[in-house]
């Protein structure tokens, strides 16, 4: 007569995933919403063997040579023209708002999800929940996003949180945004008192641009600029971030002497890239360093540059760049 209730209260609390007790008590101490309700979002949530399988083949893994040609197409530079153009009052507001420009504003939505036509299939309970639960990797990073993502007001999101879709590692909307960017650098732009990444354009570009100024964006300051390197030089060390350590004259010192002219004392980084004729070699700004805080990879912010620019010179033309 014991036992049986004893084995039922264990299969009343039995954890859906690993660790989800822990975070749910978390999460109810942080926000007072009830262990139930939590129990139940998460209990509906599922672990995807797809996921895991996409975390471990980003197309980061490429070498520039390949990964240009992803997002560097005449298609997706017309399609950003276009783009622009059809919401250039809004852009260049909210660009002269934040001082940022808006073709890179219009850079990040078209590498990230093709100007809004494909913000991802996965369900974002489910990807977040794998990579938090079955992924230990990254576990710490993606746990951290999951509770989050329960913790923020129904305001900041979509919809309901178990109808949220988004990309293989949960990020959502047209700028493809984690939770706690969300949280962070979400705009309520058009002031309906929600943050929707999905269907306002103000607030999909506010947060964009919000969340670069906010990151230290340099208005009017450069990106990158290519370096011809002479006999002499070898290849740079990888840094830890592609933050600015020193004075181009540091680097022209080494070696390396940049295409165009740049103020000497300005501090840059130096990036090596893969290209299709052989090695690359950039200098790099405080502006391409914020651009790696929205994506770590230098050939990402490299994308989004190069994009950036060929939409410029496509509504500006030629003298703008």
């Amino acid at each position: 007569m014991i036992a049986f209730p004893l084995m039922f209260a264990s299969a009343v609390f039995a954890e859906t995933h690993p660790g989800q007790e822990q975070l749910v008590r978390e999460v109810a101490k942080d926000t007072g919403k009830s262990k139930a309700s939590l129990n139940a979002i998460l209990d509906g949530a599922k672990m995807q063997q797809s996921i895991i399988d996409a975390m471990n083949r980003p197309a980061e893994g490429k070498p520039w040579r390949d990964y240009r040609p992803i997002f560097l197409t005449e298609q997706r530079i017309q399609a950003g023209a276009d783009f622009y153009q059809t919401h250039r009052a809004l852009l260049d507001a909210i660009g002269k708002k934040y001082g940022v420009p808006p073709e890179y504003i219009v850079a990040i939505v078209g590498v990230e999800t093709f100007y809004g036509k494909n913000t991802g299939k996965y369900k974002v309970l489910d990807a977040l929940t794998t990579l938090a639960f079955y992924y230990p990797k990254r576990a710490p990073f993606f746990r951290e996003q999951l509770k989050t993502l329960l913790e923020l007001p129904p305001n900041h999101l979509a919809g309901p949180l178990d109808t949220l879709t988004g990309s293989y590692a949960g990020a959502q909307g047209w700028g493809q945004f984690m939770p706690s960017s969300i949280r962070d650098w979400g705009v309520d732009y058009d002031g309906d008192g929600k943050i929707d990444m999905k269907g306002s354009m103000g607030d999909i570009f506010a947060s964009v641009a919000n969340y670069f100024s906010e990151h230290g964006w340099e208005t009017g300051g450069p990106l990158a600029v290519r370096a011809q390197p002479d006999a002499r030089v070898r290849d740079p060390d990888v840094p830890k971030d592609w933050r600015p350590v020193a004075p181009v004259e540091s680097f022209v010192a080494e070696g390396f002497a940049p295409l165009q002219h740049l103020n000497p004392g300005r501090d840059a980084q130096l990036v090596r890239l893969d290209g299709p004729a052989g090695p690359e070699y950039w200098f790099v700004f405080q502006n391409f360093y914020v651009i790696t805080t929205y994506n770590r990879s230098p050939m990402y912010a490299m994308a989004v540059n190069q994009l950036a620019q060929a939409i410029r010179e496509r509504t500006h033309g030629p003298a703008a760049r």
